[in-house]
């Protein structure tokens, strides 16, 4: 008798602990950095392999006490920056991004759509999909995380969103026959 074997591969997506803005340079608050510490303590024992992360300070220093005691490389893509949803300031953003997910090709004024933001975070898990580790760190922000589990399961969205805590972790569990991965928050 033959056994098929499915390998499996651990993705974990991680929204950056709290900061003191939302500038790219915005760094951890104090809470941020005790966050940080106790994410990799609970990280270590998934016992992660490769770490990517979005460029922007609080992402980075979100993961680098993991990144530390794993002695890893943090490989950082500006494909998980944060999606600016408009260039200038709204009084109602609330509303305006609430309506890009449901309208996910609406896109203000020197903004990008939910769809345009969607698909360059999953160009970066499709490229971690064949990479060979098997745990993986993936480091972004709410919005940008949201749109990428939206991807792959229709029912997250405005509300997911808003339930989202910093820092939030969840667990994309992909197996190698093309299957949808199985998604998990994973964070308490």
């Amino acid at each position: 008798m033959l056994w098929e074997v499915i390998s499996l591969k651990h993705i974990y997506l991680i929204r950056h602990c709290k900061a003191t803005g939302q500038e790219p340079n915005a760094r951890l608050t104090i809470e941020g950095q005790e966050q940080a510490d106790r994410l990799a303590e609970f990280l270590a024992e998934r016992k992660i392999d490769y770490i990517v992360s979005s460029p922007y300070e609080r992402a980075v220093s979100t993961i680098q006490p993991l990144a530390r005691k794993l002695r890893l490389t943090i490989h950082k893509d500006d494909r998980l920056c944060e999606r600016v949803l408009s260039a200038t300031a709204l009084d109602d953003w609330m509303e305006k991004l609430r309506a890009s997910f449901v309208d996910p090709d609406m896109k203000l004024p020197g903004g990008e759509s939910s769809r345009e933001a969607m698909a360059r975070g999953v160009r970066v898990i499709e490229q971690l999909f064949v990479r060979p580790e098997k745990n993986i760190a993936v480091v972004t922000h709410g919005n940008l995380m949201t749109l990428m589990l939206k991807y792959y399961d229709a029912s997250y969205g405005f509300d997911e969103w808003r339930r989202l805590t910093n820092p939030d972790v969840y667990e994309m569990v992909m197996k190698d026959n093309g299957e949808k991965p199985e998604i998990h928050r994973i964070w308490k």
